[in-house]
C-alpha cells in the first residue's frame, strides 16, 4: 500500500483578502496542501514564516509596510528549508529581478491556471527552481539592459559543454529541452546543471540564471 505524500504547508501573502481566499480555496481541495497561515503585508509574512515554518510562502510582491522583495530576502534568511514562490502580474515584472537575488525559488503569475500553481508549489516544496517561460523571457530582457558586474571566478571554471548547459538554463529551457539540443541524455543533463551550480557556487537554478545575465554571459555571440 503506497503512502500518502507529506502534506506540504503554506503561507498565503497578498494583500488583498479576495486573492487570499482564492487561493485558500484552490489549495484547500488538495490532498497534499495545507494553508496554514495568511498575511495581509510582508511584515506579517515574515512573522507567520517564523512562527509557523512553513513549506512554502506564495508571496505578492507589491504590499504594504515591507513588500515582497524584502519580505523574501527576510524568510529566506530566517527561516532555512523554506522555499518562497512570487507570485506576481505582468504589471510588476520590474521586481522580478530583485526577487530572484532575494532568493525567491520561482514564479507564478496570478493568472496561470489553478492546475499550474498546485503543480509548481509541489515542484519547489521538492527543492526545484521554477521560471515559467513567460517570465524567464521578461527576466532575460530586463537583465540586458542592466550594467555588467565583474564575471565571478568560477564561470571561467566551467568547461564548454558546462557554459552550454549554462546559456540554455539561462533561456528557460529545461533539461530534457536541453539534452534534446545537445544530443545527450537528460541524466548527463542533469550532472552539467549540478557542476554548474558547484562552480558557480550558486544556491539553485535560478541563482545560476542570475548569474549568466548578469555576467553578459547571454550577450555572447554564438
Amino acid at each position: 500500500m503506497t503512502s500518502a505524500p507529506p502534506t506540504i504547508r503554506i503561507v498565503v501573502a497578498d494583500d488583498q483578502d479576495l486573492v487570499r481566499t482564492g487561493f485558500g480555496m484552490i489549495l484547500g481541495a488538495e490532498d497534499d496542501l495545507e494553508v496554514v497561515g495568511e498575511a495581509g503585508d510582508g511584515a506579517v509574512a515574515v512573522q507567520q514564516a517564523v512562527e509557523l515554518r512553513p513549506d512554502i510562502v506564495l508571496m505578492d510582491v507589491q504590499m504594504p509596510r515591507m513588500d515582497g522583495i524584502e519580505a523574501t530576502r527576510r524568510v529566506v534568511e530566517q527561516v532555512p528549508g523554506c522555499r518562497v514562490l512570487i507570485l506576481t502580474t505582468f504589471d510588476d515584472d520590474d521586481y522580478l529581478f530583485a526577487a530572484l537575488q532575494a532568493g525567491a525559488s520561482g514564479f507564478m503569475l496570478k493568472n496561470c491556471p489553478p492546475a499550474d500553481l498546485v503543480a509548481a508549489i509541489r515542484v519547489v516544496a521538492q527543492g526545484h527552481s521554477l521560471l515559467a517561460p513567460q517570465v524567464t523571457q521578461r527576466v532575460i530582457a530586463r537583465s540586458t539592459v542592466r550594467a555588467r558586474g565583474p564575471q565571478p571566478a568560477g564561470l571561467a571554471e566551467l568547461t564548454g559543454r558546462e557554459r552550454d548547459v549554462l546559456v540554455a538554463m539561462g533561456r528557460g529551457r529545461s533539461n530534457s529541452e536541453i539534452a534534446g539540443d545537445l544530443y545527450v541524455s537528460e541524466a548527463t543533463v542533469k550532472s552539467h546543471v549540478s557542476r554548474v551550480l558547484a562552480k558557480l557556487d550558486v544556491r539553485d537554478r535560478v541563482q545560476a540564471v542570475i548569474v549568466a545575465h548578469e555576467s553578459g554571459l547571454m550577450d555572447a555571440p554564438g
